[in-house]
This record gives C-alpha cells, structure tokens and sequence, in this order.
C-alpha cells in the first residue's frame, strides 16, 4: 500500500507537538514538525492557558506538515477537565482557566453539601480531584460569575480545536468522561448531578460522539476524532499484547490503570478514590491519577531560579548514587499540588514527618523518585484488589518512560516486568485511532502489535524485591496521614 501520513497534535500541560505518522503498510515511524512551550498566563491573580498562542501553533504545525508532503488526516488530544465557553456565535468568552488555579478551593466540600460524593460516584465513578471539571463551573456558578449569562455553549479544549478546525461544535466520549459530570455506563451526561448544583445544562449537547469518527475538514484535510483526552490516546498506543496488563502514562502525571469493558462504580472504589474514564472502542479506562514528573520538574524550576541547571539525565545520576529509602512523601499529598517552592515543600513534609529533610539535589530526586515508584506499587495493588484482574505487565509509555531509573525502581517496587516504551505512546496511539477510522488497520490490536515492529523497547526485570517491601508499611502510613 502506499505510504500515509497522518498528522497527531498532541498538547500536553508542559509543552505541545504537531507529529507526522507514517504508515507504509509495514511499520509506523514518526517525524516531529513542530514542538513548543505550554506556559500558563497570569492575569489578575487567576491562572490562564495562553489559548489564542497554542492554535497559532497548532497551525504553524500544520502548515510545515503539508509542505513536507501529502496529509491523509489530522487529530488533536490534549490534557483533561479544562474547557472555554463559547458565546451564541461561537466566539471564545474568556480565556480558559489552568486547571491548577485557586479558584476550585472548597469547591468539594461545597458540591458534596447538594450531592453526596457516593451518590456522584455511582453515576460518574470519577476520582475526587478539585480541578476537575464539576468543581471548576460550580466555583463559576458559587460565585456568579457573569461569564456563564453570556454562555451559550460549553466546549472542553479539544473539542474547542476541533470546532476551530472544522467549525463543527461537538462533544467527544474520553474527554466528557474526565469531567465528574459524565455517566460512563449510560454514555451520557449526568444531568440531575449538574442540576443539583446549579450547572447550567443548556450549555451542553446531548450526543456526544466516540472517537474514530469524521468531523469534517481543514482546508481540504480531513479531520478525525482521536480519543480527546492524552491518556486516552497513550492507551492506546500501549504495546500490549493481552488483556493481563497495566499502563503508567508517565508525564507531569503518572496515570496508572488498567483496561477493562464497564466501568467498576462499587463502594469499595468509591472509598479508594478510584477512577473510570472513557476510552477508544467504548473500553474504560480504571486508574489512578498521580501526582507524577510534577514534582521533579518544580524542583528543577526552583533549582534553575537559584541558577543551577540540572538534566534529567543528571538528576538520575545523582539520585542513584544517593542513600536509598532515607525520606519518603506521599506525592499525592495535597501540599504539593500547586506551583512554588517545591524543594522547600518536600523538605518541610519530610521534617514534619519525623524524616530527614533532603539536603542535596541528589537525595531529593531520590526521595522524589522511590515514592513515586512506591505509589505505583500502592496503586496497582488497590487496582488488581478493586478489579480482581491479575497485572503480568506494566507497560510505562511517555516522557517518563526515557527515565530508566524510576522504570526499574517502578519494576521493583511493584515485582511486576515492567516494558518502557514508546515515548511518544500519546502521538502514537492518536494516530493509530485515525488509521482505523481511515480503514488502513482494522483495531487497535494490529496497531499495538505494528508498535512492537517498529520501536525499541526497554525491559525491566524487577530486583532486590525484599528492599522495597520492607518500605511498605512505612510508605502506606504517609499515605494515610496525606489522605486524613
């Protein structure tokens, strides 16, 4: 068959791409057009996303996919829960809100007053996260804020490209399934939860649509819906090669879950905290999220303001010829959610947890790493316990899967194999939900198996396995004290 090209524009919270896909019938192979910063904007005390500049970028992408050569179609994901409102004429009201912003502070307390949480749970089955979506237009709707008078409709961010795209509005399944206000197991929105709380429902379509299907075009290029939210589309760009498996999409959060065909909504979930997001072919996705390279990269933020650059390549190197288990943090723990003094964040948890506090950068990207590894552990047990599925593989896809020390602290942690790989499992597996939608593959099995084909993968043995049980125990009574 002749070469396609399809293009993934992948916007994650730190940075974004445009990635040429190319199939040639044999093997995928990637090209990146176009890479650029994601920085958050600043305005009167409230967190923004720079909008307007991401689409220009967006196209700027585009533009230098199709001087390179012929493009069969594109798809955008981005990260989940954010969203603009559009006036009757489709123009952006105001510029979308970081989902990091203070604006949601109280918001949970403030919801589970009109709508007890087991009660949202057993319709939504979403892990209680204040940046989600529910908790963001309820502080709009506490507060009166005039924005949503005005409001005629409601687009998460990428069905707010797509809609710039192809200038058609349209909800999509993965991404409507992040936002706490969406019925997984009925496929539609959770209307009485929004009512309750005053959410104004008008704003909201009734259909919403599953990926894989054509929304229309930009200038000439058709434009397909890819799983909208960015750990959708890793899933599935997991290389897989049962159902015995659990994926870590490692980034700025570590997402750790498994695939399964209904969502489970059970009491024991809804007391771990435990999440069920829409995937590509109506699966579920049951994970966790977790707080994950966040934490190192504040770290490295703080570091370079004091005007010391480190790597990540360095940080490892001197996070592995650090003392082992010396501090441990929860990385969960509320403390850390919101940009700042990173360091200074960690080192005053440790102290008030009877730990030393990491003095050098080495111990601190060592404390930072085992208990992120330690968490996976703690997850993929609470996941297998809550799912009576048995894990054989845990396949880390993304960024996070470049940094070997944490895959094999990962392995273990977790005495579970665990396989790095690929890196740009999110571009990946957008692209291979377009080559389904366009016919050249026929499911997302035989695009799994075309990634074992067509890049390297790392494996990794778990060792020394007797070391990190010795730690759980310890680790889970942070946990606790975080959660209490």
């Amino acid at each position: 068959m002749p070469e396609q090209t399809v293009l993934a524009v992948d916007l994650g919270a730190e940075s974004g791409r445009v990635m040429a896909v190319r199939f040639d019938g044999q093997r995928l192979s990637l090209e990146e057009m176009h890479r650029f910063s994601n920085r958050p904007v600043m305005v009167r005390g409230t967190m923004h996303w720079d909008i307007l500049r991401l689409w220009h970028e967006v196209q700027a992408g585009i533009d230098k996919a199709r001087k390179a050569g012929p493009v069969a179609s594109i798809g955008v994901d981005t990260w989940g829960v954010d969203f603009g409102l559009l006036d009757r004429n489709g123009n952006l009201l105001a510029n979308p809100v970081h989902y990091r912003d203070r604006r949601t502070d109280g918001m949970v307390d403030w919801v589970f007053s009109r709508v007890p949480r087991e009660e949202i749970f057993a319709q939504t089955g979403i892990q209680t996260m204040a940046l989600n979506t529910l908790f963001q237009l309820t502080s709009l709707v506490k507060n009166n804020d005039p924005v949503l008078d005005c409001a005629a409709e409601f687009l998460f961010l990428p069905d707010l490209f797509y809609f710039w795209l192809t200038g058609v509005r349209a909800h999509e399944f993965c991404i409507a399934s992040t936002s706490h206000m969406f019925n997984s197991g009925k496929r539609e929105w959770a209307w009485d939860v929004m009512e309750r709380v005053g959410i104004p429902t008008r704003l909201f379509k009734k259909d919403v649509h599953m990926p894989g299907q054509s929304l229309g075009a930009f200038d000439g290029i058709p434009v397909v819906l890819a799983p909208h939210h960015d750990t959708a589309s890793a899933v599935v760009g997991a290389p897989a090669r049962n159902e015995r498996f659990a994926y870590l999409s490692s980034g700025t959060w570590s997402l750790l879950g498994m695939e399964l065909d209904t969502p489970i909504n059970t009491e024991a979930a809804a007391r771990a905290n435990v999440t069920n997001e829409g995937g590509f072919g109506g699966t579920i996705r049951f994970l966790k999220n977790i707080v994950g390279l966040w934490l190192i990269q504040e770290c490295r933020r703080n570091w370079a303001d004091a005007g010391q650059e480190y790597g990540y390549d360095q940080l490892c190197d001197m996070a592995s010829q650090s003392a082992p288990f010396v501090s441990l943090i929860d990385p969960d723990d509320p403390l850390f959610i919101t940009p700042g003094d990173m360091v200074g964040r960690v080192r005053q948890r440790c102290a008030e947890t009877g730990q030393p506090a990491p003095e050098t950068v080495g111990a601190m990207a060592r404390c930072i790493f085992e208990s992120l590894a330690l968490k996976y552990r703690y997850v993929v047990r609470l996941l297998m316990r809550l799912s009576g599925r048995e894990v054989e593989t845990l396949h880390i896809i993304g960024g996070g899967s470049q940094n070997r020390l944490l895959c094999q602290m990962a392995a273990d942690a977790t005495g579970i194999p665990v396989v790095g790989g690929p890196v740009e499992a999110t571009a990946l597996g957008n692209a291979i939900s377009q080559l389904i939608a366009l016919g050249s593959l026929k499911n997302i099995g035989e695009g799994r198996a075309l990634l074992h084909q067509s890049f390297p993968l790392e494996h990794y043995t778990p060792q020394n396995t007797a070391a990190w049980d010795a730690q759980e125990a310890r680790f889970n009574r942070l946990v606790e004290q975080s959660e209490a």
